[in-house]
């Protein structure tokens, strides 16, 4: 199926000799491009939410180690640094072990040029992957509601979660699509409805406390989400808000599915009460667009993830294939090594 019409943004670019990243907290009100020119300028893009989505801060980490070694410097420093950025997405320790594997392979800067576009390409094929495979498990007519944002902006292109969404609309398997806000960064307001619309999809944004009444209205028969990290018996680490939406989901018997690529599967984690959660920090909570809400003295709590027991997903789609009624056994099925 030609998916062009709903893949046109491409938010981490490399221009030869720097990366060019789309500013993503500055979206929607502003299109504004970061020029990337060594690793720190990445590492601080990703520590910033500059550059998000697990996928995303993948690719750029590689494209950081790139860069690196283009400019001849140290390649453990960078490696260090880029992996000190965001401790719980998978993706970013992924792919800063293969491009260490091949350094240590003894790659020169031009390999590691080839490695980071082949992590980048390979992405975007994994996400038209999924995005037929989710697809697939929609029954036509269907209403979704999807968390944060899982789409071009938060990988090499087209999305997971949300390219499974792009997927369903163009099989017309899907007449109904939701956005959850996702505070406290908005991601789903401000970026997942600026691609939906961008792409032509007709969508409705929701509070995220509406969720639970939009189930149980019966407008929505799938949540579909993305994942951070997953956990070898299928536990899911996601943005903060998805454990309740799994539970809200159950409840009212609407299907729950994830969406990701092999590379945030992390078998080396048997559950996920050992994923480490990331805290930001707690005047994030305490405004909007960098106007204080709050009164002075109050404080916050700020945890950037939770976690989805695999007792409530329906169905968690990779590139390799769709593993329904996640378990131990299913996971090392297709993951084992």
């Amino acid at each position: 199926m030609d998916y062009d019409h709903y893949d046109r943004v491409r938010a981490v670019q490399w221009r030869g000799d720097h990366l060019y990243l789309l500013d993503q907290r500055l979206l929607p009100a502003e299109e504004r491009w970061i020029e990337c020119r060594d690793t720190a300028q990445v590492t601080t893009a990703i520590r910033d939410l500059a550059v998000r989505g697990a996928p995303a801060i993948g690719i750029a980490a590689a494209w950081g180690v790139a860069m690196a070694a283009q400019q001849q410097a140290p390649l453990d420093d960078a490696l260090a640094m880029l992996r000190a950025a965001r401790p719980t997405a998978v993706n970013l320790m992924w792919a800063l072990d293969r491009m260490k594997k091949r350094i240590a392979a003894g790659a020169d800067a031009e390999a590691l040029l080839r490695e980071a576009q082949a992590i980048q390409d390979g992405d975007l094929a994994a996400n038209r992957r999924m995005g037929e495979l989710g697809a697939g498990l929609i029954t036509p007519g269907s209403g979704v509601l999807t968390h944060c944002n899982t789409g071009s902006l938060a990988t090499a292109g087209f999305g997971t979660a949300l390219g499974v969404i792009r997927a369903g609309v163009a099989a017309e398997r899907i007449v109904r699509v939701y956005a959850g806000e996702t505070r406290p960064w908005l991601q789903g307001a401000r970026l997942t409805m600026w691609e939906l619309v961008r792409d032509g999809i007709p969508a409705q944004l929701i509070a995220d406390s509406t969720a639970s009444h939009l189930m149980k209205s019966g407008a929505v028969q799938w949540v579909i989400v993305g994942a951070d990290r997953i956990a070898a018996n299928g536990d899911v680490a996601n943005k903060i808000g998805t454990y309740q939406l799994a539970i809200a989901a159950k409840y009212h018997g609407v299907k729950f599915m994830v969406v990701a690529p092999s590379s945030t599967i992390d078998m080396a984690t048997a559950t996920g009460e050992e994923i480490e959660i990331e805290l930001r920090d707690a005047t994030e909570l305490l405004g909007v667009a960098g106007r204080r809400t709050v009164v002075e003295g109050a404080q916050a709590w700020n945890p950037v993830f939770d976690v989805t027991p695999a007792e409530l997903i329906d169905a968690i789609v990779t590139e390799r294939g769709v593993i329904e009624r996640p378990s131990v056994l299913a996971m090392q099925a297709m993951f084992g090594s």
